[in-house]
């Protein structure tokens, strides 16, 4: 079997002869083709060719075409990325400067003709020509709700999401909820086969409850009402959300769930059941002080709460640079040790 057919078993309950097993490797990248981050980010080839030289080094089951987070903010208007050759780029030009530019604050029609688009189509066409048959190709979509911080800032955010003024708050996630749509298609179009959708302010960790239930929940039903959600995986950047887990079945369809290794797996284990995939997912960051033996150690605590009855992907977050690779070797040759199902 692919990884990608071995990925379709784990989700459908299907025979299999082991779980799938993913590796997020974004950072490594620039390091892989000995190249400046920046330069690196600026050629959706390069991305590709790293992403794929790391696959076939480490033989996990997934690609991805994220260059950094910030990216989607270029796409809304971003003119300034800080790049740094040992750690993740981030927003440093802020699109909406005061609450004033929320009404000029424009999606453009067609995002895959603005210039900031042209490396991600790049890199896409590589890895859909290369393993687009075989593998999972993973990309990242930030839900409305949280991309405003991309934009504006978390201070500034979360100031107007929690005490603003309403219409305010409703009319930028109008335009945010019409840049994920554009997002999405274009994402999939260009041969994405798995969309990490990534809602911090999902998860109870981040936002009460109550808020979740009568706020966030009602845009992410926006966010992802065209095109269904077979392809989308629930992700609250490490965040726990074993609390809503039920929401989003019920009230997203989302089946496939990215655990934060700070929540109980076992709970969202029995929570999610047979109705959809249990990722485990390691506490990289950890792994930077870890030997090998301990890092194998906790892939196989990992993978003995999950493998049981099925369902059961085992992944990572997002691989800090300061991992030595032998613990990245060690991870995943013990996931797939672990991992077997035959």
């Amino acid at each position: 079997m692919t990884p990608l057919e071995i990925l379709a078993a784990a989700k459908n309950g299907d025979p299999a002869p082991r779980i799938p097993i993913f590796c997020n490797l974004f950072d490594q990248g620039a390091r892989e083709l000995d190249m400046r981050a920046q330069d690196y980010f600026a050629r959706g080839d390069c991305v590709a060719e790293a992403q794929l030289r790391m696959l076939k080094r480490f033989g996990h089951d997934n690609a991805w075409s994220l260059h950094y987070v910030g990216k989607e903010a270029e796409l809304l208007g971003c003119q300034k990325i800080l790049f740094a050759d040992d750690g993740v780029p981030n927003v440093e030009d802020f699109v909406i400067k005061n609450w004033d530019d929320i009404a000029k604050f424009e999606v453009p029609t067609d995002i895959t003709q603005h210039q900031a688009w042209q490396a991600i189509a790049d890199c896409l066409a590589v890895l859909r020509a290369e393993i687009g048959r075989t593998h999972a190709i993973c990309a990242y979509v930030t839900a409305s709700t949280t991309l405003p911080a991309l934009l504006m800032g978390m201070d500034k955010w979360m100031e107007l999401f929690l005490t603003g003024p309403t219409d305010l708050r409703d009319e930028l996630l109008r335009k945010c909820v019409d840049f994920v749509h554009r997002h999405i298609n274009a994402l999939r179009a260009a041969g994405a086969n798995v969309l990490m959708y990534s809602t911090p302010f999902g998860s109870p960790y981040f936002v009460g409850n109550k808020i979740i239930e009568e706020i966030v929940l009602p845009w992410m039903k926006l966010d992802l009402q065209p095109g269904g959600v077979d392809d989308v995986v629930y992700y609250c950047g490490m965040a726990p959300f074993n609390g809503v887990i039920d929401l989003v079945f019920d009230q997203l369809g989302i089946e496939s769930h990215y655990i934060s290794p700070l929540a109980d797996l076992a709970e969202a284990k029995r929570l999610i059941n047979t109705r959809g995939l249990t990722c485990g997912v390691i506490d990289d960051i950890k792994m930077i002080h870890w030997n090998e033996a301990e890092t194998q150690a906790e892939v196989k605590r990992i993978i003995e709460i999950g493998k049981p009855g099925g369902h059961f992907l085992f992944g990572n977050g997002v691989m800090p640079l300061a991992v030595p690779e032998g613990n990245i070797k060690a991870m995943i040759t013990a996931a797939f040790d672990y991992g077997q199902l035959t």
